[in-house]
């Protein structure tokens, strides 16, 4: 338990290193811009890893290996919907509260669980459907729909959270037939000249420690779900699921000292409600695998 707590922290930084550098560059660099050099960084990261890897092929799992990609086209359905809900996530990012941004992105859950039934099959129980209840309840005392802009912008990292539950589908689907670094290496082949086509015309070249921000996001965007591997490795995913829910106080902590963001009574209640729901189906997945071990 140790050594996972270790790499949940790794993970919760890296989380937050890249919510503060997209902060950062709010302005400065289009978001488009931003997702080609997240890509770029990642293949940068990869491509020396894939290549040592190979000298040590047989000591690897053939899980582990990268191989050629067996499903190409969902490579791509699946990438088109992660690059979308990095775009909406980006741009939230620099439209609102970081805790607003981490709150409705906690509800990828309660729509992966709707998409994994419909599209999937999957069962759906009755604390499934009420831990869905409460995260989109949730998410309505956090928008409050109106006219305001600001709630636009709520809407644009909700329809980020729908795009990345699919995105997570397609994950599942995927990790039947190919290993964890062939996905990550194909979303990073495939999302670079996506943003590259999408920002060609909006170039802004970066300065100073524009370039660091770049990097910083490139390699945590790697890292983040590295550590979050690492450590399901050394824990449940129970555990990990529930120590990744302290993003949200950790990065309201940082927006309130770094960008003297301020705490709402719906954001609160909204936020109690959605890791209310997360921890409703978490102990629901938890109690299904232990009545089947049984």
């Amino acid at each position: 338990m140790f050594h996972a707590t270790l790499w949940m922290i790794g993970a919760l930084t890296s989380f937050c290193l890249m919510a503060i550098g997209a902060r950062e560059l709010n302005g400065e660099i289009g978001v488009f811009q931003i997702l080609f050099f997240r890509s770029i960084v990642g293949l940068l990261v990869l491509l020396p890893i894939l290549s040592l890897s190979s000298f040590a092929s047989n000591a690897l799992s053939k899980k582990g290996r990268f191989s050629f990609p067996k499903r190409i086209k969902l490579h791509v359905v699946r990438n088109l919907f992660h690059f979308a809900g990095q775009y909406g996530w980006f741009l939230g990012i620099g439209l609102l509260p970081l805790a607003t941004v981490f709150a409705i992105e906690f509800t990828v859950p309660f729509w992966t669980i709707i998409i994994s039934y419909l599209f999937l099959k999957e069962s759906i129980t009755v604390k499934k459907v009420i831990a869905v209840f409460l995260g989109i309840l949730g998410v309505i005392v956090i928008v409050q729909p109106s006219l305001d802009v600001a709630h636009y912008a709520s809407l644009i990292v909700l329809g980020a959270a729908i795009c990345y539950a699919f995105s997570h589908v397609a994950t599942k689907s995927l990790s039947n037939t190919e290993s964890p670094i062939t996905i990550i290496f194909m979303m990073c082949l495939i999302q670079a000249p996506l943003g590259l086509l999408l920002f060609i015309e909006g170039w802004t070249a970066p300065v100073g420690i524009q370039w660091l921000w770049l990097v910083i996001i490139g390699i945590t965007a790697l890292s983040a779900h590295y550590c979050m591997t690492k450590a399901m490795q050394y824990a449940e995913v129970t555990f990990v699921v529930t120590m990744d829910m302290f993003r949200l106080p950790l990065i309201s902590i940082i927006g309130v000292l770094l960008y003297a963001e301020h705490f709402s009574v719906a954001l609160v209640i909204g936020m109690l409600l959605i890791v209310g729901g997360n921890s409703l189906n978490i102990y629901s997945r938890k109690k299904d695998k232990g009545s089947i071990a049984r």
